[in-house]
């Protein structure tokens, strides 16, 4: 079943409306969305990789603006969508002691958790929540997913193929360890 679904994925990962739902992915990962458009992004990098400066370009794009929307759900929505997000995903209590650091660490936050597996979305809405200054808030999100984005694109141009050997010979071992770092950034976030 994961060979079927890898080869699928592939094979959309090089088809026409592959920038689009990238483009879809990382927007609603940054505000609402729980899985991280890197899933998006390996795949197609590895069917394309003339394309990967365009496909992280794409992400960091889509990502900053729908980082935007997680500002606005903050800023003016907290009561109601943002607090419904951060209950969602357990975060409650945690949500508070992010809260108390944000005026000293700000932009340092945005900057550390943009580029780990913790979901970004909780920074945007912070950010909005905190009232924190939108340009400094556009410009490090711009810069932590941007060098997210650009550096996976680049390490897969590079060493891509074989990645994709090591990846269709392992499928079970990579999906798996790649659903752990998710856990993992959702687990770290909620007991550290």
């Amino acid at each position: 079943m994961l060979r079927r679904l890898y080869d699928w994925m592939m094979l959309q990962a090089s088809g026409p409306y592959a920038d689009r739902a990238l483009a879809v992915v990382a927007f609603l990962e940054s505000s609402i969305f729980p899985i991280p458009p890197d899933a998006m992004i390996v795949p197609m990098v590895l069917a394309r990789p003339d394309r990967a400066w365009r496909i992280a370009l794409v992400a960091t794009v889509a990502s900053v603006l729908g980082g935007l929307a997680g500002y606005a759900i903050g800023f003016f929505l907290f009561e109601t969508l943002g607090e419904w997000i951060i209950r969602f995903y357990g975060l409650g209590e945690k949500f508070a002691a992010f809260q108390a650091t944000w005026n000293e660490w700000g932009v340092w936050i945005i900057l550390i958790k943009g580029l780990t597996p913790i979901p970004y979305k909780l920074v945007t809405i912070a950010s909005g929540l905190a009232g924190f200054d939108l340009p400094v808030f556009i410009l490090a999100s711009i810069v932590t997913r941007g060098a997210r984005f650009f550096l996976v694109a680049a390490l897969l141009r590079a060493f891509g193929a074989p990645i994709k050997s090591f990846v269709e010979e392992r499928l079970t071992l990579v999906t798996t360890g790649f659903a752990a770092l998710i856990v993992l950034g959702f687990v770290v976030l909620r007991y550290v």
